[in-house]
């Protein structure tokens, strides 16, 4: 019984990989950064955390390229103000420029690089101790990065973008938008100013994750 159960459990997760990602509500959100259309993405209507696309009101998809982020959630960071990593404050930076130039954020659901909320606080147990963000993961059991952009690029192609400027200092979310056929013409960085809580963890990004910081 246990054996069909769990045979049962894994067609399931693997019915549920073949349902297409798709819009299921959108609204009109006007923000401290200016009016946005949100979108929420989901394979299921009553999906608890959908991905998001935050849409400036002035984008154009006929006038690229357009400015877009690809952020992933960091509930300690972009709800709580954490100091313990740059997480809000290139939040708050991505719908600044966005506002500027008509552009989008992509919100994705991704906490923690993919470990999510829970193994994120045993992962700072860790860092605590003295592991590295990478270290930490990897002690969990995970990657030290297990985010992947797929669904962004589900999303990039619903809204008919085809030709971004990429706001980011992560180079493999630029080879996943190019290996999908989404044309690059622009990296543009993200500078936030280090903090004493956050610069150890911004040198592990840079030196060890190989994140494009100059610091």
């Amino acid at each position: 019984m246990i054996v069909l159960n769990f045979l049962a459990f894994l067609l399931l997760l693997t019915n549920m990989s073949k349902i297409l990602l798709k819009r299921q509500a959108e609204a009109i959100l006007p923000t401290d950064w200016g009016r946005f259309r949100i979108i929420a993405y989901a394979r299921r209507n009553d999906d608890p955390l959908p991905h998001l696309a935050l849409v400036h009101e002035n984008f154009d998809a006929n006038n690229p390229p357009i400015l877009l982020r690809i952020h992933s959630e960091c509930m300690t960071g972009d709800i709580f103000h954490s100091l313990r990593c740059d997480c809000g404050e290139q939040l708050d930076f991505a719908m600044n420029k966005a506002a500027e130039t008509g552009g989008v954020v992509i919100y994705l659901r991704q906490e923690g690089r993919g470990i999510g909320l829970i193994n994120k606080l045993k992962a700072y147990q860790l860092q605590d101790k003295g592991y590295n963000t990478a270290e930490a993961n990897l002690h969990l059991g995970f990657e030290a990065d297990g985010r992947n952009y797929a669904d962004a690029i589900t999303i990039i192609k619903d809204l008919n973008i085809s030709k971004i400027n990429i706001l980011t200092n992560n180079p493999l979310k630029i080879k996943a938008l190019e290996d999908s056929g989404i044309e690059v013409i622009k990296r543009l960085p993200i500078i936030i100013e280090p903090k004493v809580e956050n610069e150890f963890y911004l040198h592990t990004k840079r030196d060890l994750m190989g994140h494009l910081l100059n610091l």
